[in-house]
């Protein structure tokens, strides 16, 4: 096999925004963010919208709260009014 042709695979913490549930995974997607993990341990950080916890096929119902619009993401995003 080809030297450097893949990217670094490593353990990260996928979080949903919808719950707050978090799971350890690996993967080899980068992020700015990092959390201190149950294990004493300090990982990248994903934030995801839909995991296995609120996704309907997994749970049999809707979990999410109180979602705005496109819109409204987007002024919020912006610091728009």
């Amino acid at each position: 096999m080809k030297q450097n042709l893949h990217p670094d695979y490593q353990p990260v913490v996928f979080m949903d925004t919808n719950s707050g549930y978090k799971f350890l995974s690996g993967s080899t997607k980068k992020s700015n963010e990092t959390i201190e993990w149950e294990d004493g341990n300090t990982y990248p950080l994903l934030k995801v919208e839909v995991s296995s916890d609120t996704h309907p096929f997994y749970t049999g119902r809707q979990k999410f709260g109180n979602r705005d619009g496109r819109a409204e993401q987007f002024k919020k995003k912006y610091n728009m009014k």
